[in-house]
């Protein structure tokens, strides 16, 4: 099902999101964290989500449908490390804080951190708003190819023993878009969430 994801639309204000009925899922992370590479990954496709060697490219909140029309899955604007002007920031920040508060279809959050720097502050702010919104979380550990397996393994315990403390509703794996790491993994959770 995944395969056959087609762009829908993209977003700027909440005006714009199609209609707020069925089930979708949100993917978010820093704009390095190799988020787009990810949902490529997922449905096997090189170009659904535009990858870019700048970062933050994503700058709206881009729908694609899956054969079932009711069944979206939903890229954020990558935040954090994006040089844009503080006024776009701060647009983001309203659009997405909003986004998660309000809107109803939305039934769960694939967050994306890089493996080599996981936890930053903006993370832990994606987090904050999911909790507020009673969003669950499913983490994946980008990139965890640039790791040795051990190494991988360890920071995974690290970031699950931190996360354990704030929520029972996240769930976290290790994941390589580029080794194909984790995919059957990711779609499970997918699964869960989209066939409710």
């Amino acid at each position: 099902m995944y395969q056959q994801a087609e762009y829908l639309c993209s977003a700027h204000t909440l005006k714009q999101l199609p209609q707020d009925t069925g089930v979708e899922v949100a993917f978010a992370g820093r704009s390095n964290a190799g988020k787009s590479s990810a949902i490529n990954a997922l449905t096997t496709q090189k170009r659904l989500a535009r990858t870019s060697k700048t970062p933050g490219r994503t700058q709206q909140i881009i729908f694609f449908t899956l054969p079932d029309p009711e069944k979206r899955l939903v890229d954020l604007p990558g935040y954090g490390f994006a040089k844009v002007p503080l006024q776009v920031k701060r647009h983001w920040q309203e659009l997405l804080d909003k986004y998660l508060r309000t809107r109803e279809s939305l039934q769960g959050m694939i967050l994306m951190m890089d493996i080599r720097h996981p936890m930053t502050d903006f993370d832990q702010q994606m987090l904050y708003w999911c909790q507020q919104a009673q969003m669950p979380i499913h983490v994946l550990l980008t990139k965890a190819d640039k790791l040795s397996y051990g190494k991988g393994k360890q920071v995974l315990q690290q970031v699950q023993q931190k996360l354990t403390h704030s929520s029972e509703n996240i769930t976290i794996q290790l994941f390589s878009a580029t080794k194909r790491t984790g995919i059957d993994e990711v779609k499970t959770r997918l699964d869960d969430w989209l066939m409710k």
